[in-house]
């Protein structure tokens, strides 16, 4: 069985529509990657009670928990201490991020500035030279930042930590037909390969495809017979390709 992740999208911003989500596509790639299937998604205000209550529940039902956004200076950036607050413990400073800040800042640091060097006690600070201000780990949850291209940067320094098994394999089968007349047919080869997950997606402004079939599963072996086995049961006319 593969590991399981599940992710916790934070902010207001994102429940409005005044920001578009662009960091779970990201984390879904690079899960797969890794062999680690994303089972779960959560999007939550910027409340405390509530992040930390859907938290708690994510955390106890999967191997890994992503979180995003939430972790900046400002009032609305609650994230942190609720994540102290579903292990039940509390935020404590830690002097690394406080000397990063204060190098960056100098004469200028605030107080809200501060704020982010306050950590959920028993935290493990992660970095490295190229991604010199660290991920904050709490057991088995990644507390990463809303803003894409850090959220991209610091889940790639991840990777040695969370630690590769075999990558999912996806290969898809491009056809002219329609789910209806195939849909006898996807069942059949989701029966007969238990270990694969087939998917199902209508084109609809697509001039030659109809219907994208998709064949997901750690046993590549698998993912060929079960593709092979639908592609059988489907006259040559309504295939226009393979990947």
């Amino acid at each position: 069985m593969p590991r399981t992740a599940a992710a916790l999208i934070i902010g207001n911003e994102i429940l409005t529509g005044k920001i578009r989500e662009s960091n779970l596509e990201v984390l879904a790639r690079e899960l797969r990657l890794l062999g680690v299937e994303l089972r779960r998604v959560i999007v939550c205000p910027d409340e405390v009670d509530q992040i930390a209550q859907d938290l708690t529940a994510l955390r106890e039902a999967h191997d890994f928990v992503f979180t995003s956004g939430g972790v900046g200076p400002t009032p609305d950036d609650v994230t942190l201490p609720a994540v102290a607050r579903s292990f039940g413990g509390a935020l404590q400073r830690a002097p690394e991020i406080e000397g990063l800040i204060r190098g960056y800042w100098g004469e200028r640091v605030t107080a809200g500035h501060l704020r982010m060097a306050d950590v959920p006690e028993g935290s493990e600070l992660l970095s490295n030279p190229e991604v010199p201000w660290p991920v904050i780990i709490k057991d088995n949850v990644f507390v990463l930042p809303g803003v894409p291209q850090i959220f991209a940067i610091k889940l790639r320094l991840l990777r040695e930590t969370i630690g590769a098994s075999r990558p999912f394999v996806s290969r898809a089968l491009y056809t002219r037909c329609d789910e209806g007349t195939i849909a006898a047919l996807l069942e059949r080869v989701d029966r007969d390969f238990p270990t694969v997950d087939v998917g199902s997606y209508p084109l609809w402004r697509d001039p030659e495809v109809k219907v994208k079939l998709t064949f997901d599963s750690l046993d590549g072996e698998a993912v060929d017979a079960a593709l092979a086995a639908c592609r059988d049961g489907l006259d040559p006319a309504d295939v226009v390709r393979v990947e």
